[in-house]
């Protein structure tokens, strides 16, 4: 049967500036196996598949596949399969808010004129990083471990660990190793110049399949769990705007802000790049 298939721009500031992201919409009867497959073929870091919901309180399901595992809860994907969604022409519950549903729960985003924000999920893991760990980060990145200012996991899904530097420039002037012995998801976080577009740099680097090391443009769940590390130290003040994917050629831009009760919301663009039908 045809599916109707979206490659959507998310966190983008202007054409093909942020993370690109497949949507395969009314995805019933694909196997896992079968979402796995296309995920894989495509050979973009995730591929989302829109279902019905199986919660009577989401107005939709997801399952976010990287290429080589699905994932509970992904930032990009989740921003980019609400706007997938609501470009079939339905229309959420609730006209305020969207309600997702992941292996991670329910996850609420809101539309604000041609944005898109989602409300943080808690992490999964948090707090202190093994110094071994930090010193292997250190050795990967290819720095003295002493331009180390913090480690923590920031974990809502993907399994995130990040480190902080004293400077954007120097975040942006990395040149880490092309491998690391074991499973790599590294966030990497420095702050602009005052008075710069953006207040915050980061990368993010994650273990591909095949072993090599990819840096993704721009990733939702690292920054909002970033935000609320940097929230939390005082590193940072809501809102504020963090920059991404600079290395790689995009020009990412994510939008943090916090409410009294401790809510992240994250936020960016979200724009259709191609549209059409996926056939088989």
């Amino acid at each position: 049967m045809a599916r109707r298939f979206m490659l959507v721009d998310v966190f983008n500031s202007g054409p093909v500036s942020g993370n690109p992201l497949a949507v395969v919409t009314a995805a019933e009867g694909m196997t896992s196996l079968a979402m796995q497959r296309l995920t894989r073929w495509l050979n973009l870091s995730e591929t989302a598949f829109l279902l019905p919901p199986t919660d009577p309180r989401a107005d939709y399901r997801v399952r976010i596949f990287t290429l080589d595992r699905e994932l509970p809860f992904a930032g990009h994907p989740t921003l980019g399969s609400c706007h997938a969604w609501l470009a079939t022409g339905l229309a959420p519950r609730d006209p305020a808010c969207v309600v997702q549903q992941c292996d991670a729960g329910l996850v609420r985003i809101r539309r604000d004129a041609d944005r898109y924000a989602f409300a943080a999920p808690e992490d999964l893991r948090c707090g202190p990083v093994d110094e071994v760990l930090v010193q292997r980060l250190a050795a990967y990145l290819r720095i003295e471990r002493a331009r180390i200012l913090g480690a923590r996991w920031v974990d809502s899904g993907p399994g995130w660990v990040a480190v902080r530097l004293a400077s954007a420039a120097e975040v942006i002037a990395l040149e880490p190793a092309p491998g690391f012995d074991g499973q790599l998801d590294l966030g990497v976080v420095g702050p602009h110049e005052p008075g710069a577009e953006a207040q915050f740099e980061l990368r993010a680097f994650f273990s591909a399949p095949d072993g090599t090391i990819r840096e993704d443009p721009v990733t939702g769940s690292l920054n909002g769990s970033v935000a609320r590390w940097l929230l939390e130290t005082g590193e940072a003040r809501a809102p504020y705007i963090a920059a991404q994917g600079t290395r790689v050629g995009c020009r990412g831009r994510v939008h943090l802000s916090a409410q009294p009760d401790g809510t992240i919301w994250v936020g960016g663009r979200a724009t259709t790049v191609v549209a059409g039908e996926l056939a088989g």
